[in-house]
């Protein structure tokens, strides 16, 4: 069983002890920790009473420390070196101010938004190491929840109010079919038209999935889905391919198949997407964090 140490005695009384033997005197011992003499002598006399000895006598109007003083003090050094260095191990293992950083993203965002927030990233702090972990919506905010990743770029959720979010950037959806399929010429596509149609799609999880239901819903209609996918680039291998059409964010426009075109929805059925950098509200004073928080609001995201 490990001893019991005295309420009395704190990290931060010992703080004081050592300041007050190395500046002296009270005043500028207080002075030293920005706080008032009375503070001090308080602390002082409180550990006195917490080890049960005296550790000063008053000569005149001056505190004098005993070797009892001293020989506290130099263990108290001690300590709170090795506490540091105990908090600095544990701030490491969590991720804290570490130079190593575990990001996560949804797919269709390293074509374009996350090399460009790395980048943003390493001009504040240059040696840090960026690791890249890929997902759904819902597969990222659990990691990030259970410490697996310390920040992510997802699609904004709603509700969270146990996460610090920066609004990226909106994305407009679109309908994508095959190149030469009756839609790729039409000015937008009226979701009604295609009940009849064949669709692929992402699994459950991922926000562009989310946004696809949302639209057939206001089409009133289930879409007949043939296939489903892990990732929005074999998605659109799958359009190109003549599997089937789906909807898809804007900013994957860069990144399309040849042969698979984007077409406005009708107005009816239009749909965003908002794009955010998250994390924990319990490390919003991360200094990894709070550098690369400052790296997303230098983005400059083209309109889809």
């Amino acid at each position: 069983m490990l001893p019991r140490i005295h309420e009395d005695i704190t990290f931060r009384k010992l703080e004081i002890l050592i300041s007050f033997l190395e500046s002296g005197s009270l005043a500028r011992a207080a002075d030293r920790l920005g706080i008032s003499a009375v503070s001090v002598h308080r602390a002082l006399h409180s550990l006195e009473s917490g080890t049960r000895c005296a550790l000063f006598r008053l000569e005149g109007r001056n505190l004098q420390p005993t070797e009892a003083a001293h020989a506290l003090a130099e263990v108290a050094r001690d300590i709170l070196q090795r506490m540091d260095e105990g908090v600095r191990a544990t701030r490491a293992l969590a991720g804290y101010g570490s130079e190593r950083i575990r990001i996560g993203s949804l797919y269709s965002l390293t074509s374009g938004t996350v090399p460009a927030l790395i980048m943003a990233l390493k001009l504040r702090k240059p040696d840090v190491q960026a690791e890249l972990i890929l997902g759904s919506n819902n597969d990222l905010l659990q990691k990030l929840r259970d410490g697996s990743i310390d920040a992510a770029v997802i699609g904004q959720p709603e509700g969270c109010a146990d996460l610090e979010s920066q609004a990226l950037f909106d994305d407009n959806i679109y309908f994508a079919a095959p190149e030469g399929s009756a839609y790729a010429g039409l000015a937008s596509v009226a979701l009604e038209d295609c009940a009849d149609e064949r669709f692929v799609s992402l699994q459950e999880g991922f926000v562009t999935y989310s946004r696809f239901m949302d639209a057939f819903r206001l089409a009133g209609f289930e879409p007949h889905v043939v296939m489903k996918t892990n990732d929005i680039f074999s998605l659109m291998n799958l359009v190109g391919g003549g599997i089937g059409c789906t909807l898809l964010p804007g900013r994957v426009r860069s990144v399309l198949p040849p042969n698979v075109r984007l077409i406005p929805l009708d107005a009816r059925y239009a749909m965003r997407q908002s794009i955010a950098l998250c994390f924990l509200r319990s490390r919003e004073r991360d200094p990894t964090l709070l550098a690369l928080l400052a790296a997303s609001r230098t983005l400059r995201i083209p309109a889809s």
